[in-house]
């Protein structure tokens, strides 16, 4: 997860064209002909992407752009702990 990656994609991309993203990635992964380290590539990917429409969601429901990508990664990380 990037921050950084996830801003620059909630930016520039809209909440249809994010989801879009992701389902043809998750697409993909299904392919058994995909490698480990391909996985581990879509996997990051898809961590960015989806973290990107969670701050678009977070902003849609008033929160600034830094508030919403703050709550994100505090959110992130909170999960991680438990």
């Amino acid at each position: 997860m990037k921050l950084p990656v996830i801003k620059h994609l909630q930016r520039n991309n809209d909440v249809e064209k994010l989801e879009n993203t992701i389902d043809v990635l998750e697409s993909f992964t299904e392919h058994r002909s995909v490698s480990d380290e391909e996985m581990d590539v879509i996997g990051e990917l898809l961590t960015n992407l989806c973290g990107a429409v969670e701050v678009h969601k977070m902003i849609e429901n008033g929160d600034s752009e830094m508030d919403a990508a703050n709550n994100f990664v505090k959110k992130v990380l909170g999960s991680i702990d438990k």
